[in-house]
């Protein structure tokens, strides 16, 4: 789930063919600027973007069926008649399928209401649940607490979502804090991906993972108030953030002493540069065969690395995220399932 600024589109127009098709990016639009159609027709061949319109008023303008662009209608269980009638004709006129989004902490309680609200979407759109990717977002999940509390109510969400035939369900968590403005700078700080960790509670059923990028699910979140040089790397369990001050107030010396440290560290992919797009512009910075950038693409190059590392550990054996394996999957006992954060721990840095 992303916004849809430049750095972010940036980075999805550098995956390459094979990675394409395995992504949805589900875009976030806040502004009415008439460039957006423009912007998502120029995203790879075999990336269907979902576009999340929520934030706008319903009007002419804002009924996706008239972008004229191939995408998802992502869907809101608060939407009004109106919106779920454009977007059911958006549906049909593009992909032949919508995305509901259903909030696990704002959206209604009980299965009974739940229930109610997903059958008037659909009476609303003329959409079958065959026809309806499943996205249960559970927000920010930022520390051990949040992931105790949120897997027990993601695992009810999904017990009532086995009562349809959806075409696919995903569970997505932020896990960032919403400001990396007051990290300590000139050093690596990591921070665990309880997201990511709360995805791997829920794996044994079998869902599809979803996440915020290296962005916050709180909402109005953002790192445009840090000038600093900054890189949010992702790896397997963390992020590790680079904000760099160091050389004066030269951004070339400062990205390029940010970037030298960053491939020099052990979380640095054997790949190196080819890992992805943005892999391979840190290496330029790191050598000085470019210039030090902005904070656009700083967020790129990141977000470029952040889709290639969770593609790469999603390949790897024993993971099962494919579609419609979920409505099967039984609960797994303890032992295969992964080590629960232990009461008392907070969010670790440095």
């Amino acid at each position: 789930m992303l916004a849809t600024r430049r750095g972010e589109l940036e980075a999805l127009g550098h995956l390459d063919v094979t990675a394409a098709p395995l992504v949805t990016p589900i875009l976030h639009v806040d502004t009415t600027e008439r460039s957006t159609p423009d912007t998502l027709a120029r995203l790879p061949t075999g990336l269907l973007p979902a576009v999340d319109v929520t934030a706008l008023p319903e009007s002419r303008e804002t009924e996706l069926v008239r972008w004229g662009v191939p995408l998802v209608p992502v869907i809101g269980l608060a939407d009004g008649e109106r919106r779920l009638v454009a977007h059911g004709a958006a549906a049909r006129a593009y992909a032949g399928r919508a995305l509901i989004r259903l909030r696990a902490g704002r959206d209604r309680a009980g299965p009974d209401a739940t229930t109610s609200a997903v059958e008037r979407v659909w009476r609303f759109t003329r959409l079958a649940p065959e026809q309806c990717d499943l996205l249960v977002d559970a927000g920010d999940v930022c520390c051990p607490a949040d992931v105790r509390q949120a897997e027990p109510r993601i695992r009810r969400l999904l017990g009532w979502a086995r009562r349809y035939a959806w075409r696919s369900v995903t569970v997505a968590a932020g896990g960032l804090p919403p400001s990396l403005a007051r990290l300590p700078v000139d050093e690596p700080v990591r921070l665990e991906r309880w997201d990511w960790l709360l995805w791997q509670c829920l794996a044994d059923l079998g869902v599809r993972y979803g996440d915020y990028g290296i962005g916050s699910a709180q909402a109005g979140a953002g790192q445009a108030a840090d000038r600093l040089p900054t890189m949010c790397y992702t790896t397997d369990g963390d992020w590790w953030v680079y904000r760099w001050s160091r050389r004066g107030g030269r951004g070339d010396d400062r990205v390029a002493d940010l970037c030298r440290t960053l491939v020099s560290a052990p979380h640095w992919p054997a790949a190196g540069a080819a890992f992805s797009w943005g892999d391979h512009e840190i290496l330029r910075r790191a050598r000085r065969v470019a210039g030090a950038g902005s904070s656009s693409n700083w967020t790129a190059w990141s977000t470029s690395h952040h889709l290639a590392q969770v593609l790469t550990a999603l390949r790897r054996p024993g993971r099962d995220g494919r579609p419609g394996s979920w409505r099967d999957a039984a609960d797994l006992p303890d032992r295969h399932r992964p080590a629960r954060p232990q009461r008392g721990e907070t969010r670790r840095a440095g």
